[in-house]
């Protein structure tokens, strides 16, 4: 049998993994709908409403199932890591109250979306949707800032060992939220974006050239294009806070060993603190101190200038993070050429099938990216579930039997995951409704609405 520390970790992890992908399409997912269905009561046009129709029913069963992923979640930290939640439970306790009630209001506007799509006019219906885009957003903003604290533990002070003198907005406020919400939201979009572009782009590969797979990848590329570059942007400047915050994850994400003036870039590898060496990295002369601070002498520290007992994996933390930026950066060079192409052809979507082929690779790029980027913010803190705090195996829960849960709940997430693949698959095979605008809009009994509000 595992011991508590591994069994707690192998458990939080699969969760994490799992419920990610849920959490990022609660968020990207509403904001498609959303667009899809403006640029139908703009357009009149019955290809956006059927798109949007069809992301809204994805969307309720990503809902559903994420709902549950994020109950068993929440549950895990006190079942898992109870020295945590002993120590820090009044310091963090406000971001996951305030995410819960963003979760309910989401909930709440998307019964009313759902079930106000025959007695609503088409322009209150669609102004009910704005409601759970801002939820969303605002749910990831509020759980990525209680991660944010455990890498930059502020809001509290500590007496005699004793946790003194709580403020839990300042804790929400620590000197990583900024980055890290950022970039997690805009990951929210790049994966949802390029991820409903793929899936439209391998259709699109099958032969089903019609207009309402070449709108479905339009707007993916939109989005997931849109948030591509500010991904880069915000991930660049996260890197740099993490040199002052967290300079053991930066040294380890950059293969940095040994302290010193002008070192170099390192990509790819595997790094070796034992050896001192990142062997089989490309490597570019004082590449790091260039990027990192825009002078080619300046100076890093390595993970020699901290214990070996308290350094992170590096050579998992160093690939993660090259895995992370080389996928982030195929996806903004294929929207690139994409953009290009459509504004060279007078705004008609390309179809040259070796950008097919690249587009539908960029949606499990997003997601490989994303889960890259979650391994690198989780192992890059190890030992420490609280950064300079509180280490893992001080968090751990002590009793017994945590061994026999994860296995509980690694069936759970199996079943969870296939239910998702089948009612997805199945939703995916459903005969598309008319496109036509006065057909979709007389099956939704609002034809004399749009006309009484001239959309």
């Amino acid at each position: 049998m595992f011991s508590n520390l591994i069994a707690a970790r192998a458990q939080m992890g699969t969760s994490l993994v799992f419920h990610v992908i849920f959490s990022v399409l609660g968020v990207g997912l509403p904001l498609l709908l959303c667009l899809a269905e403006g640029l139908a009561l703009w357009r009149k046009d019955g290809t956006w409403l059927s798109l949007s129709r069809q992301w809204t029913k994805a969307f309720t069963i990503l809902f559903a199932i994420g709902a549950v992923s994020g109950a068993i979640v929440e549950f895990e930290i006190t079942l898992l890591w109870s020295g945590l939640v002993k120590n820090a439970g009044a310091i963090i306790g406000l971001p996951f109250a305030l995410e819960g009630f963003a979760f309910f209001i989401e909930g709440i506007f998307l019964g009313v979306y759902l079930y106000g799509s025959k007695r609503l006019s088409p322009v209150a219906h669609w102004l009910t949707s704005i409601p759970i885009v801002i939820s969303g957003l605002s749910s990831a903003w509020f759980i990525t800032s209680a991660n944010s604290w455990m890498n930059s533990p502020t809001g509290f002070q500590l007496v005699n060992g004793k946790v003194t003198n709580v403020d839990p907005f300042a804790a929400i406020l620590n000197p990583s939220t900024p980055f890290e919400t950022t970039h997690m939201i805009l990951a929210c979009y790049v994966a949802t974006g390029f991820g409903a572009a793929a899936v439209y782009a391998v259709g699109m590969l099958r032969g089903k050239r019609d207009d309402y797979h070449r709108k479905g990848l339009l707007l993916g590329m939109l989005v997931g294009g849109a948030a591509i570059p500010f991904q880069i942007i915000s991930g660049d400047f996260n890197a740099r806070s993490l040199e002052i915050t967290q300079p053991l994850k930066y040294a380890a994400m950059e293969g940095v060993i040994h302290s010193g003036y002008g070192l170099p870039l390192y990509i790819g590898g595997i790094v070796d603190p034992a050896s001192g060496q990142v062997r089989y990295a490309i490597q570019i002369p004082h590449g790091e101190s260039l990027i990192s601070h825009f002078d080619l002498n300046s100076y890093t520290r390595g993970l020699d200038s901290f214990p070996a007992n308290l350094q992170p994996p590096a050579a998992i933390v160093h690939l993660a993070f090259d895995g992370m930026v080389a996928s982030a950066f195929f996806m903004f060079f294929v929207a690139i050429v994409f953009w290009a192409l459509y504004l060279k052809r007078k705004r008609v979507v390309p179809e040259k099938k070796w950008l097919l082929w690249c587009m539908a690779i960029t949606g499990p790029a997003a997601y490989l990216a994303l889960e890259l980027g979650w391994i690198l913010t989780e192992e890059g803190r190890q030992p420490w579930i609280s950064y300079l705090w509180l280490l893992v195996r001080d968090a751990v829960n002590p009793a017994q039997w945590i061994g026999v849960s994860f296995f509980v709940f690694a069936a759970i997430y199996l079943v969870l995951g296939t239910t998702t693949a089948v009612l997805l698959l199945l939703l995916a095979r459903e005969p598309k409704p008319s496109q036509e605008w006065t057909e979709l809009m007389e099956d939704e009994g609002e034809v004399k609405n749009v006309q009484e509000v001239g959309v």
